[in-house]
């Protein structure tokens, strides 16, 4: 299993996609430090929006396969530069997340990671489970089992329990 680290601003839905991705029951819950799961790293969004602090987040990248930008898709505007993901030195793939929000503007958010570098991008809703799949495909490798997976089967992480959404 490739290991990914997901980068991206505070609120743009990076916690709640690793919930997602790992079929556990979304509930908030604030990121103040990196934290490893597993195949997973979870940043804060303030190591993306602050330099000082960008220059952590940089370091923590090599400790990845995968670099996962996320844009969430109802966000005013872009926090990546054009043409950044060259300086990840790995494979680097776009995530807009929050694609069911009201006002979500998904096409916006995946432009803006195409003018970062992203060619592969994913749009994803962690609550209804749509694109979770996918993400889980491109990570996997032949032989692999995530480490949070029953024996002898997988539910890729697919949450539908749509009682967590706010305002559902």
């Amino acid at each position: 299993m490739k290991k990914i680290i997901l980068i991206g601003r505070s609120g743009s839905g990076k916690t709640t996609l690793i919930q997602a991705l790992r079929g556990e029951k979304i509930h908030y819950h604030k990121t103040q430090y990196v934290n490893h799961f597993d195949v997973i790293i979870d940043t804060p969004g303030e190591y993306a929006e602050t330099k000082n602090l960008g220059a952590a987040l940089a370091m923590y990248t090599f400790e990845a396969q995968v670099v996962g930008l996320l844009a969430s898709a109802t966000e005013p505007y872009s926090l990546f530069s054009p043409c950044i993901t060259p300086l990840a030195n790995r494979e680097v793939i776009g995530i807009v997340t929050k694609i069911d929000a009201p006002h979500a503007a998904p096409r916006r958010a995946e432009q803006w990671l195409r003018l970062a570098g992203c060619t592969t991008i994913y749009r994803v809703s962690s609550y209804t489970g749509e694109g979770i799949g996918d993400i889980l495909t491109h990570l996997k490798e032949d032989g692999d089992r995530l480490p949070w997976e029953p024996e002898g089967g997988t539910n890729h992480g697919i949450q539908r329990n749509h009682e967590n959404k706010p305002g559902a």
